[in-house]
């Protein structure tokens, strides 16, 4: 009879080792869970600022093109002409 106190006891010392370590983990689980969705908010707002900082690289390349300089001048223009083109269909789509 004594041995079978003895496994009981032993397994409610197992159970409450194994709910600690459940318990621990849920936490953890739910730190780290915080910790990627605030990651992965961070990480869009970096894309959204590198993409508004290739625009205005963009547009200063323009804006220094037109000013007279002579690099990127092929390219401005091709920008130009796609601009254009692009109106020219918004045009086209609105006399529809």
């Amino acid at each position: 009879m004594s041995k079978t106190l003895e496994a009981i006891h032993t397994l409610e010392d197992r159970l409450k080792t194994l709910l600690t370590n459940y318990e621990f983990l849920k936490e953890e689980n739910e730190i780290l869970l915080e910790n990627v969705n605030r990651l992965q908010h961070q990480l869009i707002l970096n894309q959204q600022e590198l993409e508004n900082q290739k625009k205005n690289f963009e547009v200063l390349k323009i804006a220094k093109t037109i000013n007279g300089s002579k690099e990127n001048t092929r390219e401005t223009k091709l920008k130009i002409n796609a601009l254009i083109r692009e109106i020219d269909k918004c045009i086209i789509q609105l006399n529809e």
